[in-house]
């Protein structure tokens, strides 16, 4: 039978689709022994947003998990937001399913209905799961977290929200205000800045809402630094003499305010007695946005957002090459660390890894079986993490709507266009040439044509 690509993405024939890529965690003998998980993503959030990459960004307690814990410092993700969330969940490319850039409020696509995540991974496992922030993988209700694992949710549909009002712009069609904030799929109104609120209710969760006789899968994806950035005098007055651009200011600020509610929550864990039983990964979604120009996204009404101006400076994702959005390095290599007292020792892990890893990683860690791996294209890095075994050249990929890229031990090959029979390559060398500074197509002919075939190979396997 032919799959239609509206039936495939909203039709209960995703089911059955799904079903064919069964994956499962095995429950074991107590559930209870097993560490928590929580996964912070950021978003937007640069290379050298954070203070441990040399940054005038104020960020002691993200530096103080990254000093303790294994800094992460070849982590990629997706070029923007939905591609990376789709692919943290499912732990395969998006593309396989049809995601190829940010999903907007009237699209009616989201995350194929049925289809297994990580959080139904550990759910199945016993463990406790809840999110608390942005989803943004479709804003109808039917595509809401709930759907794919998630007990409870709680925080907002994507695509951005303004921190106080808590709205997102009808970005396709009015250009109005949307509703979006939720608990469990119910549009609430609630008063306060975003930051706060999800950092509040992640701390209830863990202190109050979970079952206390399992452990918790908590995922908590904030929208800072994410324009629009709104934040009080409080978290502005330490770049008053540092930060001379106003709106890389109010970037620095929501950072930073970020990083305290992450220091909070930290405490919670401390009180709670089970900082040596958790297991945070940080992250972010994609590399920083420039501004500017990159920034037109900002439409009316222009009162729910930023009141000091353009954009013109947002993001730092020095020394890479690129911005959010492109596939440079810039665009998809991204801050992150895992942290877990007296279980990992602190080093810099520095082989290549992607978010479609973390999955498999974390089912490793927790000692969650995991079943039917073809449906997961993510490798399990976990014994590498830790430093009891060697890596292995691994290949990655990554597509939007317009360009492609595939990267093979060290040489990584972009191209631009939307099909390989038109468009350039580019070719570099990560080894030698990390920032990408110097095209290697012309005098590596016979690993840019091996590339190529692998690249057409990944693209074979997309949902088009």
């Amino acid at each position: 039978m032919k799959i239609s690509r509206r039936s495939f993405l909203c039709g209960p024939t995703l089911a059955a689709v799904a079903s064919r890529f069964p994956v499962t965690a095995s429950l074991g003998s107590d559930s209870r022994a097993r560490p928590n998980v929580i996964v912070v993503m950021a978003d937007d959030l640069g290379w050298k947003d954070v203070g441990y990459h040399g940054s005038q960004v104020i960020s002691p307690n993200i530096d103080r998990l990254a000093r303790e814990g294994v800094e992460l410092d070849n982590f990629h993700s997706y070029p923007t937001c939905s591609p990376t969330r789709s692919a943290l969940l499912t732990g395969r490319p998006p593309t396989r399913f049809g995601i190829r850039g940010p999903l907007q409020y009237r699209g009616d696509r989201g995350l194929p209905r049925g289809t297994p995540t990580v959080a139904s991974h550990f759910q199945g496992a016993g463990y406790d799961t809840a999110i608390c922030g942005k989803w943004h993988l479709g804003m109808r209700r039917e595509f809401g977290p709930n759907n794919y694992g998630f007990r409870y949710s709680y925080g907002y549909t994507g695509p951005w929200i303004d921190s106080y009002t808590h709205l997102t712009t009808d970005f396709e069609g009015t250009k109005d205000g949307i509703r979006q904030w939720h608990r469990n799929g119910e549009l609430l109104e609630e008063e306060g800045h975003v930051t706060d609120l999800l950092t509040d209710e992640a701390i209830r969760f863990i202190t109050g809402k979970r079952d206390k006789s399992r452990p918790f899968f908590l995922y908590l994806p904030y929208s800072a630094p994410h324009s629009p950035c709104q934040e009080e005098g409080k978290w502005l007055e330490p770049y008053g003499g540092s930060i001379e651009n106003v709106s890389r200011r109010y970037v620095a600020a929501a950072i930073t305010h970020m990083d305290d509610s992450i220091g909070k929550l930290g405490e919670a864990i401390r009180r709670e007695g089970i900082e040596e039983e958790t297991i945070v990964v940080f992250l972010s979604d994609n590399g920083g946005p420039s501004g500017g120009d990159n920034t037109r996204w900002l439409v009316p009404p222009r009162r729910y957002y930023m009141s000091y101006g353009a954009t013109d400076v947002l993001s730092d994702n020095l020394p890479l090459r690129g911005w959010k959005g492109q596939l440079y390095e810039g665009g998809i290599r991204v801050p992150a660390l895992i942290h877990w007292p007296g279980h990992l020792k602190p080093r810099k892990f520095e082989a290549p890894m992607l978010v479609c890893d973390l999955w498999p990683t974390l089912a490793a860690a927790t000692g969650t079986a995991m079943t039917g791996r073809e449906a997961v294209e993510g490798r399990d890095l976990w014994r590498v993490v830790t430093g009891e075994a060697r890596p292995e050249d691994r290949g990655m990929y990554w597509a939007d709507a317009r360009n492609q890229a595939v990267r093979q031990g060290n040489w990584k090959l972009i191209h631009f266009g939307p099909n390989l029979e038109e468009g350039r390559f580019e070719l570099y060398d990560l080894a030698d040439d990390p920032y990408e500074t110097k095209e290697r197509s012309n005098d590596q002919r016979k690993i840019l044509d091996g590339l190529k075939v692998e690249l057409a190979r990944q693209m074979s396997l997309d949902f088009l």
